[in-house]
């Protein structure tokens, strides 16, 4: 079974007793001066299932944003609204994300998601996390027309994505605090969700998977994630009190999680045994089940080379 089939039948419920193994190491660690001299050559070696692609055009004149910020110029929703978002159809912005569909989907036969905008975190860019959130409160109506706006950009963004062979599209779209939503679950509902269902329309349009990630613990929002038709989740965070046996118990029969390798507990803090512990305590809750084996986020800079190694090296004797 090829990797790209091996993680669709894992996401529908249909693993066949392999366990899909990714992890998101390309950034943060010196790769050039260790032994692989690559992480793809890493990822190779481990035989990674996936690919997680970037790229493509972005939705804000990017220079400018930082221009404003730069000045001291506090962006407004309404400020916001009056600059035009880019244009998502220039299908030059694609070249680097079709060269990588030609090399992890084609040469290497992985399944391949494409990073993609959400609603609420793409707009924390521009306006600053803590004033968006002042801003759903004080500015209602503004946020609503911004995230029809942007639901719009997004969902032509990933229907072009999926046209050049992507297999899934990723939402990225922090909602989570440590303890629960950064808003309320009537403004998720009432202000996120429907921008959420656009994109997600779009993306089934083209028998394309659809999955979301979002940081911190996310239990106020998972019947909206079931309504809006999220194949997976990820990071599944234990580490933000979203236990697995929440997730067996409940949802498991609804989407797939990616995840299991926490990066904020246990990977990269030198207690290979707590590390060894925790991985193997995952994968006796999670084998066989709608689970992607992955990092709960990027590897962190304090992780070692030796580490990592350490637990890679665990989970492919356990994957089998």
């Amino acid at each position: 079974m090829k990797s790209y089939e091996l993680v669709a039948e894992t996401i529908r419920g249909n693993n066949p007793g392999r366990t899909p193994v990714y992890g998101w190491i390309a950034w943060n660690l010196d790769w050039e001066h260790s032994e692989w001299g690559d992480y793809k050559k890493f990822e190779d070696e481990y035989e990674f299932d996936m690919a997680h692609i970037f790229g493509g055009p972005y939705p804000f004149d990017y220079h400018k944003i930082v221009g404003m910020k730069k000045e001291g110029i506090t962006i407004t929703p309404q400020m916001l609204l009056d600059m035009p978002l880019q244009p998502v159809d220039r299908m030059e912005d694609y070249e680097s994300i079709r060269k990588e569909l030609e090399y992890y989907r084609g040469e290497r036969e992985r399944f391949c998601y494409m990073q993609t905008p959400g609603i609420f975190e793409c707009l924390s860019d521009p306006l600053a996390i803590e004033n968006h959130l002042l801003y759903m409160a004080l500015y209602p109506d503004e946020m609503v027309e911004l995230y029809k706006r942007q639901a719009k950009w997004n969902a032509q963004f990933a229907e072009n994505v999926c046209e050049l062979g992507m297999d899934m599209i990723h939402v990225s779209d922090d909602w989570g605090s440590q303890n629960t939503l950064l808003f309320s679950p009537t403004m998720f509902r009432e202000m996120i969700m429907p921008g959420h269902k656009v994109i997600g329309d779009a993306v089934r349009k083209h028998g394309k998977f659809l999955s979301l990630h979002s940081d911190g613990n996310i239990i106020p929002a998972l019947d909206g994630v079931i309504e809006l038709g999220y194949n997976l989740v990820h990071p599944w965070q234990e580490a933000a009190g979203m236990s697995y046996d929440l997730w067996l118990e409940k949802y498991s029969d609804k989407f797939a999680i990616m995840g299991g390798v926490c990066v904020q507990t246990a990977l990269g803090f030198g207690n290979y045994e707590k590390l060894e512990s925790d991985i193997r305590r995952v994968f006796s809750l999670l084998k066989g089940k709608r689970w992607v084996c992955c990092t709960t986020h990027f590897v962190q800079e304090h992780c070692t080379f030796e580490e990592l190694k350490f637990a890679y090296d665990l989970i492919a004797e356990l994957r089998k």
